[in-house]
């Protein structure tokens, strides 16, 4: 659940319509979760699987599959922003994120605009444009912010992206306040369960302790992200779901219970967590714990590089895929 006094925020990683109408106004109420985010695979599949979109699609034959699209995620963006304006009114974050199209991911202005674009449609100033973390990105990062809008950076494995990430959040908030000021806040989304999926087995096999690299990896960038000492720029811990059945459905999420911080999960992993009989702040872990668990792959013959590279570069196009097959289904 989320604890104002620790500051912690826990959002939910799902949309669809009939569960944002009925159940999702729920679990703000009982202080579960304080916000929500999405991406074009969790979209991919509600609008694939769920009736709850045909009516609206029938209004929109004459649309191109991108504008039905949008005309989709618009309405569930607004009707997710207006449940939970009350959390963003009290100052308790509040925010839905919507991702710009996946394959603007190496235009930076085509990000800008169509950013900018969303956020005015949709009409809710609690929404966060959700820009993944490339160079283009980063500049819409900063032109986003500089215009007061919220951005959620995405798609984040390394901490050099990380601290790109704080540059351009930095500078486009300082823009902005020096501009008007008023409200704008930033997340850093540090994916966290890819890497032990990518690395466990071959961690086993070397003798390594295994389902830590994504924990310690994404420690360093809260160290990090912390060191900043921004309070509207925060880590979001995301991919946090647990495919290896051996750990239990809510173990990132408690490895990564920290002050201000926010956890994205999917339903099930959430209602694991809120289960849970004792937590307490894990983080941050000792500088020289972190490192000594990176030196330990290093000597193994991990090249951390090329694994940020390789993360990145299946997460971009995993978000394309997901969004061309939604495309051509409408």
């Amino acid at each position: 659940m989320v604890d104002r006094d620790l500051g912690f925020s826990l959002w939910l990683d799902f949309v669809e319509r009939d569960y944002l109408k009925v159940e999702f106004p729920g679990l703000i109420e009982k202080g579960i979760i304080n916000g929500a985010t999405s991406n074009p695979s969790i979209f991919a599949s509600a609008i694939a699987n769920s009736e709850a979109y045909k009516e609206q699609l029938q209004t929109l034959l004459d649309k191109t599959p991108k504008e039905k699209y949008e005309a989709l995620a618009i309405e569930d963006i607004r009707t997710a922003a207006i449940a939970l304006r009350s959390c963003y009114d009290e100052g308790n974050d509040g925010y839905i994120s919507i991702e710009v199209d996946p394959f603007l991911a190496n235009n930076t202005a085509g990000t800008i605009e169509e950013g900018r674009r969303l956020f005015a449609e949709i009409g809710e100033a609690n929404v966060m444009v959700k820009v993944p973390a490339t160079q283009a990105g980063y500049e819409a990062m900063t032109a986003l912010l500089a215009d007061g809008i919220s951005v959620n950076a995405t798609l984040v494995f390394s901490p050099k992206q990380a601290h790109r990430c704080i540059q351009a959040m930095q500078k486009g908030i300082e823009t902005f306040e020096e501009k008007n000021g008023g409200r704008v806040d930033a997340v850093i989304s540090v994916f966290v369960s890819r890497f032990d999926r990518l690395l466990d087995k071959d961690l086993a096999a070397r003798g390594i302790e295994v389902s830590k690299t994504g924990i310690y990896n994404a420690t360093k960038i809260y160290t990090l992200v912390e060191a900043c000492a921004k309070e509207n720029i925060r880590t979001l811990f995301a991919s946090t779901g647990v495919k290896d059945k051996s750990l239990e459905a809510d173990f990132y999420m408690r490895e990564l219970y920290a002050p201000h911080s926010v956890n994205t999960a999917p339903l099930a992993t959430i209602e694991a967590f809120v289960t849970t009989d004792t937590l307490r702040s894990r983080l941050p872990l000792q500088e020289h714990e972190i490192n000594s668990y990176f030196a330990k792959l290093s000597e193994s013959g991990v090249d951390m590089d090329g694994v940020y590279r390789l993360l990145l570069d299946d997460g971009l196009k995993a978000f394309e895929k997901a969004f061309q097959e939604m495309l051509d289904n409408l």
